[in-house]
């Protein structure tokens, strides 16, 4: 893992009472970067199964894999 996708993990491992979180949430974590270079570190994380999209249908959200409440549809 490299040192932006640290980042990322540390950030969502120490919060605390909510697992999913938006895109722009991501964005202050990386101010010399762009929406594009964040969302490639974050792409990186879901291809490395690191991290898991959640999608209400209007907006992506993204949290860590296996934490918070699972999505089943039962």
């Amino acid at each position: 893992m490299n040192e932006e996708q640290q980042i990322v993990v540390d950030f969502l491992t120490g919060k605390t009472g909510k697992s999913k979180f938006y895109f722009n949430d991501f964005l202050p974590l990386f101010p010399g970067k762009g929406p594009r270079d964040v969302k490639k570190i974050l792409t990186s994380l879901v291809n490395a199964e690191k991290l898991e999209f959640w999608s209400s249908g209007s907006t992506t959200m993204y949290g860590l894999k296996g934490a918070g409440k699972p999505d089943t549809d039962a």
